[in-house]
């Protein structure tokens, strides 16, 4: 069975095929292909990074003035030129995409129909970056493999079972009744990072507490218990809860009030709380923490500060997971931040040293991959994995394939 998975940014277009038989291997398999569209800023210009399992590989930029076009051409390279790795695209048996928002109707994976196309436009406007080019991977392949099922997998599945005590906003009950609520997000990765981690630690995973620490340029936190989800860090949309790379995180909404009365409109406010605030908005460097450590190291004060303040703000709300889950079994870091990031980790944990939580600082150094990094002396295990969100998604499309062959 091949299998192809797109995974759409706003920036970005990720892909990858994967060959599977008739059972899952216990562990991730590296795919046979796999190729990235990085725009570059220039609405007519990408750049394609294409590369296989048996080492061949391609990198180019071109004039693309849309991003079908894009995604079509990146996958003529699956079948032509030096990177192929199938004789033609009909050989692919089903498409996978991950998408971002699934609403309160979506809560796992589900075939691509006119409804379910409707239903991630309607709630674009709830994830503006993602929603929309997730859908226009989806028209993408219906365009060039007509025939072949394509399966939504949903970042906000993994949790739907939040209790009511967390899902419910303080509001007017009318609010709820509409809709509002907390979603989550991270869903894929969080899902994929604890079942790891509970086979990395050999424990059944409904044996455990876990927080899972997705760091990156968005940042989010899941607090599961028996492998569910039952509390998290983002909320109605992608903006809630931890300090990012270029979003704000929670802040006292009173601020917003404030400025609209000075004159700021909805979209002025969009682009500050989304694109100019974070870490970006602090040191007034980048919303990258690898550039941050550097501008910490060259003396910038307000790189620190960005530091500290996120630092902060993931302790306060690790301690808040830490609370809903009345215990702890496991500590997980995943994402860019939290896979590559030795200081985080280490700022992060130092202000749990009252549980017996600590780190053997050598193995935090050491750029550690699916890998428990706690001292020997720790009561709890901290454990660094690499998020592999497009091999989830290959898994339930593999599962949702088997149940339809019957």
């Amino acid at each position: 069975m091949k299998i192809l998975v797109l995974n759409a940014g706003s920036s970005s277009q990720k892909s990858c095929l994967y060959q599977l038989d008739d059972s899952l291997p216990d562990a991730s398999i590296a795919p046979l292909w796999e190729a990235k569209i990085d725009w570059t800023g220039k609405s007519d210009v990408a750049v394609f990074e294409v590369k296989t399992s048996l080492g061949a590989s391609l990198e180019e930029e071109r004039p693309v003035d849309e991003r079908q076009k894009a995604i079509a051409y990146m996958l003529n390279t699956l079948w032509r030129g030096s990177t192929q790795v199938i004789t033609q695209l009909s050989d692919i048996d089903i498409v996978g995409h991950r998408i971002v928002h699934g609403g309160q109707e979506y809560t796992e994976a589900t075939l691509v129909t006119p409804d379910v196309k409707a239903a991630i436009q309607q709630l674009a406007e709830l994830a503006p970056a993602h929603n929309p080019v997730n859908l226009e991977g989806i028209e993408a392949i219906e365009q060039i493999l007509a025939q072949v099922p394509q399966v939504a997998v949903f970042d906000t599945a993994f949790h739907s079972q939040l209790p009511l005590s967390t899902a419910v906003y303080p509001g007017p009950y009318a609010w709820f009744e509409q809709g509002i609520r907390r979603y989550g997000f991270h869903g894929i990765s969080h899902q994929y990072c604890v079942q790891r981690a509970a086979q990395l630690l050999g424990k059944p995973l409904d044996s455990l507490r876990i927080i899972s620490c997705h760091l990156g340029n968005g940042c989010s936190l899941a607090a599961v218990r028996n492998g569910v989800c039952i509390d998290t860090t983002m909320g109605y949309t992608p903006l809630e809860g931890l300090m990012m790379g270029t979003r704000s995180g929670s802040v006292d909404p009173s601020i917003l009030i404030h400025l609209m009365r000075q004159g700021y409109d909805a979209e002025q406010l969009d682009n500050i709380l989304n694109k100019q605030s974070g870490l970006k908005g602090l040191s007034g460097v980048s919303g990258d923490m690898r550039q941050i450590k550097q501008s910490i190291e060259e003396g910038n004060s307000r790189a620190q500060l960005a530091f500290d303040v996120y630092v902060h703000r993931l302790r306060s709300h690790i301690g808040a997971m830490l609370a809903s889950l009345g215990g702890l079994d496991a500590l997980i870091f995943t994402g860019g931040v939290g896979e590559n990031s030795a200081p985080v980790r280490a700022a992060a944990v130092e202000g749990f040293g009252f549980l017996g939580l600590k780190l053997d600082q050598a193995k935090n150094q050491a750029s550690p991959v699916d890998e428990d990094i706690a001292a020997t002396d720790s009561t709890i295990p901290v454990v660094v994995i690499h998020t592999e969100e497009d091999w989830a998604i290959a898994k339930e499309c593999w599962q949702l394939l088997k149940e339809l062959a019957g």
